[in-house]
């Protein structure tokens, strides 16, 4: 773990050394690596529940902001809105997919969002992302943020998505409104292109550990979305039947056949639902891991689609270091700039 916090920190020394770099504070946040409310399962505690240092001025609901601190002045960067699952919050997401400590390196700025909707008419109970509470504060922190750093430098936008996460940016890739701005689709267990069979007691398990009942579940409708954009689809082992040997996104795109490659960690990620952890199919406690890789090379136009499948992990162990920077690599390899070609 201290050679990771480390790593993390090496960071800072880049900021340090840029001599002409964009102005210390964007949209108020000054810059910091490490990231602020940083921290590990054991450490956390109540900066789980922050909620940002950013404010949406129009709906008056924080987000996390995370920017390389030594950006430069007209410098392209990748934007990563990273939206977290049923009965999460945005702090336990940056820590679940921690983009944020390859902000430096990968050239990535991150927004996290919290939701408000709940699973009630009336947006109570459990926190899910809700249309019509929180479409708009999620408009609204994509148009905040490209605004802040300009359309004409954001190489790619990519909306990353944790479990109801992921199903939520499959629902809105392809809506007016972000259709002609988001370049990919990262799905954290959140449903693939081309289902990957959920197991039967898919699900949190009951208060005294027991499995959830057996039942059908999907994340995904089956159909194939309606606009491009590149695809990732990552889950943990236990999660799904088996990972399909096909993709029909690989196909649209005429991809080559799938390639494997293995990622090992030896190094936990930095989170879990300790609350729940103990049934493999939800998630165990964050450990070291391995997790195989499928790409589908060639691609048309420039897309990526690959799939993740982490060995003996569940649904809420947090991503290991390797496989986040795997992940991330595909991500900033993929064709991008429609926000860009949108400014011109």
């Amino acid at each position: 773990m201290k050679k990771r916090i480390l790593n993390v920190l090496a960071g800072l020394l880049l900021a340090v050394a840029g001599n002409s770099a964009l102005a210390a504070e964007v949209l108020g946040v000054v810059c910091e690596t490490p990231p602020p409310e940083h921290c590990d399962l054991d450490s956390c505690g109540s900066k789980l529940g922050v909620r940002g240092n950013v404010t949406d001025p129009d709906t008056g609901r924080s987000y996390f902001l995370d920017y390389p601190c030594d950006l430069q002045e007209g410098e392209d960067v990748v934007f990563i809105l990273n939206i977290h699952g049923a009965g999460s919050i945005g702090n336990w997401q940056r820590h679940y997919f921690p983009a944020m400590d390859l902000k430096e390196q990968y050239r990535l700025v991150v927004a996290t969002p919290t939701a408000e909707g709940g699973i009630s008419a009336e947006g109570t109970g459990v926190r899910v992302w809700a249309p019509a509470i929180d479409d708009v504060y999620l408009q609204n922190i994509t148009t905040q943020v490209i605004e802040a750093f300009g359309a004409e430098n954001i190489k790619a936008f990519w909306l990353a998505g944790h479990s109801q996460g992921g199903i939520t940016s499959h629902r809105l890739v392809c809506t007016d409104f972000y259709k002609d701005k988001v370049d990919g689709v990262l799905s954290l267990s959140g449903g693939r292109i081309g289902t990957a069979q959920l197991v039967a007691a898919f699900g949190p398990p009951a208060a005294d550990g027991t499995p959830p009942p057996a039942r059908e579940r999907s994340m995904t409708t089956g159909e194939l979305p309606t606009c491009d954009f590149s695809h990732i689809y990552a889950t943990g082992e236990h999660e799904i039947v088996a990972m399909p040997d096909t993709s029909p996104w690989a196909e649209k795109y005429s991809c080559d056949s799938r390639v494997h490659t293995q990622v090992v960690d030896t190094v936990k990620g930095w989170i879990t639902d300790s609350g729940r952890a103990g049934y493999p199919v939800w998630g165990m406690a964050a450990r070291p891991g391995t997790a195989d890789v499928f790409t589908y090379p060639n691609c048309a136009d420039g897309r990526v689609v690959a799939d993740v499948n982490r060995l003996d992990k569940g649904h809420t162990e947090g991503l290991e270091p390797k496989i986040t920077e795997q992940i991330v690599q595909l991500m900033v390899s993929a064709k991008g700039g429609k926000v860009a070609s949108g400014s011109n």
